[in-house]
């Protein structure tokens, strides 16, 4: 719809024929009048008003444009790709073309006067009507509010890594602990043993003497190596959290190759396949027939699979039922991983991908982050079902590489007939 035009041009134009001289005085002194307003009004806001013809010459500009980029009285008439190489001109003059968008939009960085972030919107003069009479050009200056969402994003980051400095921590202090206790035990025993061999040599002692010393003997080895056995175990498990917390806040660059979703997962049953079978686990495979492959990294998900698999593996008893799962819809292919556990309330759902939150007893609470940043990393979503009682179930999304064409439905096709 064309912008409606003035009263006073109305009655001007629809009477300019029949104006004398004082006449066409008074509207000559109304129009300056006005031009010195609009001017007036232009020069005080603070985004910029950059107006070009129809072939991309400079025809005007307010006082903020010479702030924002530098541009001189002497510029007008030249080309705004001269002085703004940045702005895509072709784009912003096809938006007057029939059926081309009325409003462009595009964000640059300049150095000159001074380095600042902008925002350019771009509309024709004449509005909806067709042709083209030029393009006004608004610049605003997004530099204050871009550095406002640095810093944003800097101190969640910075929050982040505090809490999960935190959290490690606290993880890791727990097997410190227990590696020095039970140093301090094998010390307690390895001065037993010195103390064993500087007593007198087996001649000077009787028999019960020596059984008893063989006996203590034997008993402090039996003691040192459950001691190293405990010391092993914190060992791994301090090497364990190390791992998954690297693993959860290094980004890893994707190595996409356009593989089935079918195949990761009969990879990783294949992996996991002794460890299922030892607890008796119940495994139901239903894969789709023809599944479309999808650009992916294929070690990646296999280690988003591993992570899911355990976490279900993890919430059944001896005889529970593990489904894995594949499909399609119209935005991407999906997998899932469903149990028939205890489930997971409703006040532990929102916190389940919180790092270091866990329900299991030896668990560091980073494989769900890990499967999410992962996830995330590809485009994709995770979806979470559960129900106490009757287990959970997570779906993994992966989006198209091409959407696919949407085809006609048979049965629209046979009612169209």
């Amino acid at each position: 719809m064309p912008a409606p035009k003035s009263s006073f041009l109305d009655k001007v134009l629809g009477r300019i024929g029949r104006l004398d001289a004082e006449g066409l005085q008074t509207v000559v002194q109304r129009l300056a009048r006005e031009r010195s307003f609009l001017e007036t009004l232009f020069n005080t806001i603070e985004d910029g008003v950059l107006v070009v013809d129809e072939q991309g010459h400079v025809i005007y500009f307010n006082q903020a444009v010479t702030r924002l980029i530098g541009l001189q009285p002497s510029v007008e008439g030249q080309h705004i790709r001269t002085l703004l190489p940045e702005v895509d001109w072709e784009k912003i003059s096809r938006a007057d073309d029939p059926g081309g968008e009325r409003i462009t939009r595009h964000e640059f960085e300049v150095h000159y006067p001074r380095p600042r972030f902008l925002r350019l919107y771009a509309a024709p003069l004449d509005g909806e009507t067709a042709g083209s009479s030029g393009v006004a050009l608004i610049l605003h200056d997004a530099t204050e509010a871009r550095q406002k969402t640095f810093e944003a994003i800097e101190s969640e980051r910075v929050q982040a890594l505090t809490l999960l400095a935190a959290s490690v921590a606290h993880e890791i202090g727990n097997p410190l602990n227990a590696l020095h206790i039970h140093l301090q035990l094998m010390e307690r025993e390895l001065k037993k043993l010195k103390t064993n061999a500087a007593n007198p040599k087996s001649g000077s002692r009787s028999r019960s003497q020596i059984l008893s010393a063989e006996a203590d003997t034997a008993d402090i080895s039996r003691k040192l190596e459950q001691y190293l056995g405990v010391a092993k175990g914190e060992i791994n498990r301090l090497d364990y959290i190390v791992t998954q917390f690297l693993q959860a806040i290094r980004p890893v660059p994707l190595q996409l190759k356009v593989t089935s979703l079918n195949a990761v997962v009969e990879k990783t049953l294949e992996l996991l396949r002794p460890e299922l079978d030892n607890r008796g686990l119940i495994v139901e495979l239903k894969l789709a027939r023809q599944l479309t492959a999808t650009p992916m990294d294929p070690i990646q998900m296999q280690q988003v699979l591993v992570n899911l698999v355990k976490n279900a593996v993890h919430a059944m008893t001896r005889g529970g039922t593990l489904t894995l799962q594949t499909g399609e819809g119209e935005d991407g292919v999906w997998m899932s991983v469903a149990d028939t556990g205890g489930g997971i309330p409703q006040e532990q759902i929102n916190r389940i991908f919180e790092p270091f939150f866990t329900t299991k007893q030896t668990g560091t609470g980073l494989g769900l982050m890990i499967v999410q940043r992962i996830v995330r990393t590809h485009g994709g979503r995770i979806e979470l079902e559960s129900h106490v009682g009757r287990g959970t179930t997570f779906r993994v999304w992966l989006p198209w590489h091409e959407r696919k064409p949407r085809l006609l439905e048979e049965k629209t096709a046979d009612a169209q007939r």
